[in-house]
């Protein structure tokens, strides 16, 4: 097939808002029903017909892809991203990112959709190669664009001693909010003075490597 003849996408603003109603209806279906929810319903929610989604979408694992890669583009939150741009202005800067971890970890712990939506992935991702490669185009910096700035900052002001950022940007999340990812799977709940004592326990270890007296 010749690349003239692959039907494209509608366009243009009317489009764009037809698009953006078919993935939150479809987020909004797969989070309640699964995968298994039919396009006649994903288009009844939407409030277009179903002709109109596979015009946009062309099938369910692109609409699917579609859904779980919008939601990569999602902040984790006002409030935490806020606390994390302020790094760069705080005199105590372990204070100050003890409290940045609180909001971020809180808004992990309580974001339902994202941790019903990691689930969804991790029962269907053998369908999906699309979304593994969607994940890598975003890369640590792109999850979370907040917590880069403010290590680059942190960096530039020489607070910290970063060579890596993006080795960087994976250690905080590894030491902050993976713990709480990887149990959720699990549907285990971290308790209030664990989570407290891993926040203060891993701020701890990220300023004592990165810190300007740490060699590297």
């Amino acid at each position: 097939m010749s690349v003239d003849s692959v039907k494209q996408p509608p366009s243009g603003p009317r489009a764009e808002l037809k698009r953006q109603a078919i993935v939150r209806a479809a987020r909004e279906l797969f989070l309640r029903d699964g995968f298994g929810v039919g396009m006649d319903a994903i288009a009844a929610e939407a409030g277009v017909s179903k002709v109109t989604v596979y015009n946009h979408f062309g099938s369910k694992e692109a609409l699917f892809t579609a859904v779980i890669t919008s939601a990569l583009d999602e902040p984790l939150g006002h409030a935490s991203s806020a606390a994390l741009e302020e790094l760069p202005e705080a005199e105590d800067l372990r204070a100050a990112l003890i409290d940045a971890a609180h909001s971020w970890v809180h808004t992990v712990r309580t974001n339902k959709d994202i941790t019903a939506l990691r689930n969804l992935v991790a029962a269907e991702q053998h369908r999906f190669p699309e979304l593994g490669r969607a994940w890598h185009r975003h890369g640590p910096e792109g999850h979370h664009p907040a917590v880069a700035g403010a290590l680059r900052t942190l960096a530039d002001q020489g607070r910290l001693v970063i060579p890596d950022l993006e080795v960087a940007i994976m250690q905080l999340y590894a030491l902050l909010v993976f713990p709480h990812m990887v149990f959720s799977t699990y549907g285990t709940h971290i308790e209030d003075s664990l989570t407290d004592r891993l926040i203060v326990s891993g701020v701890d270890m990220f300023l004592g490597h990165y810190g300007p007296g740490w060699d590297h």
